[in-house]
């Protein structure tokens, strides 16, 4: 079952997604970080790391779901964070890299539950754009990001997701990046594609948020910052 993100979540929202990794790390914070999350603004929660250092991702997500008042969309690492306690999943591929294991292995080890679940699936084309220094996504992915410039080569990947059918495509510059995406690339992938723009990584404040989505971004993800910042006084102050 294909659908868009505006059918999962109601469009009137802010547009900003939080992304939750349910890891090792976060488990002091993540019951302060749902609280602070369940009473803003936020569109709808992503769910999912580049990698869990345990074995307890389906308990941490099961709890997420539980307490949570917002829908809850997958965003895996790997077929392995595939579960039925969520509301949809970006089903993704990694267009911007040839590793075969982000751009269809993954994604065949991944069906059989999907269709079991009959989860909901947002089909994702997932482009990493380089930055100055290297993220743990292009590590554990052992691909090379797009360069940053140029912009023909960007397009002429979003046009791919766009003829594949895709619903949307997600520019990420990794996670701990330093800064978010250019929001002149955003704007001419806007003006020159027809599917959604979801940008994450290297988002830091409320500015980085209004730039992106007056660029024309339609979601805007947070991670780092509510990891850094998990309390309803500060994510009152980011979100638009």
């Amino acid at each position: 079952m294909s659908k868009s993100f505006l059918d999962i979540i109601d469009d009137n929202n802010s547009g900003v997604l939080a992304l939750i990794d349910p890891d090792l790390k976060n488990d002091d914070i993540l019951d302060q970080l749902i609280c602070s999350i369940n009473s803003s603004n936020f569109s709808a929660i992503l769910v999912g790391g580049s990698s869990i250092s345990d074995n307890k991702y389906q308990k941490r997500l099961k709890l997420i779901k539980a307490k949570i008042n917002k829908p809850v969309i997958l965003f895996p690492g790997s077929s392995n964070q595939i579960s039925q306690s969520a509301d949809a999943i970006l089903f993704m591929s990694l267009l911007s890299g040839r590793n075969p294991k982000y751009l269809i292995d993954e994604q065949l080890k991944g069906v059989k539950l999907i269709n079991k679940y009959d989860l909901p699936v947002i089909s994702t084309g997932y482009l990493l754009i380089g930055t100055k220094s290297q993220t743990s996504i292009e590590r554990i992915s052992q691909t090379n990001p797009l360069d940053p410039n140029d912009y023909e080569n960007i397009l002429h990947h979003a046009l791919v997701a766009q003829y594949f059918g895709m619903n949307c495509i997600y520019l990420e510059n990794g996670s701990g990046a330093k800064n978010a995406v250019d929001c002149s690339l955003i704007e001419y992938l806007f003006d020159n594609i027809k599917i959604p723009i979801i940008v994450g990584g290297g988002i830091r404040n409320k500015e980085d948020i209004v730039r992106l989505k007056k660029a024309g971004a339609k979601f805007v993800v947070i991670s780092t910052i509510l990891e850094e910042n998990p309390t309803s006084e500060f994510i009152s102050t980011i979100l638009p």
